[in-house]
């Protein structure tokens, strides 16, 4: 598991372990995706049956100054990830986002849907997800998901929580529908994928239910004890 010390990363080496799975999480400091050379060097190290990249750029705004920074980590570095599994016969799970799409979308975008990304963040994602599909003699595998939160690493909810130890008014817009989804619930279907030795190809992987970002932090301030009517709409 590359990026083993992110959000999603650490949930998923944490259920592979107490699943009883041989796992290997590794974080930037032990692996830099983008160093081709210590990508080798680490596959034939630990001849992986399955990879699971969950390294990323995931600044979203950052990406819309620094695009090719965001591409060189999202982009060329899984391509050249892609390339290297190929070659040695190992599957590979990229981790993907719902900023693929344009979020003009009235109902939930299905894995087919023709993404069309509006930012930069959503390009240079894109861009990983075809370097995994397009890569000959690769079982590649795109994991789609959307709105994460988890125990660890930065997030909304994280970010919510923090605010309700504040005073002030919290402003959150209302006009943006999605899917709040925890980050062991991705865990488990990218694990459950793997286990059921699925087709190659596009998966989404998200928690039920919907509501939007002002929904989602009212809730979390409830759940937190705290007075919901604090988080006020934003205007945009």
């Amino acid at each position: 598991v590359t990026g083993g010390r992110g959000m999603l990363g650490r949930d998923l080496v944490s259920l592979l372990e107490r699943r009883g799975e041989a796992v290997t999480g590794l974080s930037r400091s032990d692996l830099d995706i983008t160093d081709a050379r210590a990508v080798r060097d680490a596959l034939a190290r630990w001849q992986p049956a399955v990879v699971v990249n969950c390294a990323a750029w995931t600044a979203v705004d950052d990406a819309e100054a620094s695009e090719d920074a965001a591409l060189r980590v999202n982009g060329r570095a899984v391509a050249g990830l892609a390339a290297c599994c190929a070659s040695q016969g190992a599957a590979l799970v990229q981790v993907s986002t719902d900023y693929v799409f344009d979020g003009r979308g009235r109902e939930p975008y299905p894995e087919d849907g023709l993404p069309a990304p509006r930012t930069a963040y959503g390009r240079t994602k894109l861009a990983g997800e075809r370097a995994v599909l397009e890569q000959a003699g690769l079982a590649g595998y795109v994991v789609r998901t959307a709105w994460l939160y988890g125990a660890h690493g930065p997030s909304f909810v994280a970010t919510m929580i923090r605010k309700e130890r504040g005073q002030e008014p919290v402003h959150v817009v209302d006009d943006q529908r999605g899917q709040p989804t925890w980050s062991m619930d991705v865990a488990d279907r990218i694990h459950a994928l793997i286990a059921s030795a699925a087709a190659p190809g596009i998966y989404h992987a998200t928690s039920s239910g919907e509501t939007t970002w002002f929904g989602l932090a009212r809730e979390v301030f409830r759940a937190l004890g705290a007075d919901p009517a604090r988080v006020r709409p934003a205007t945009t």
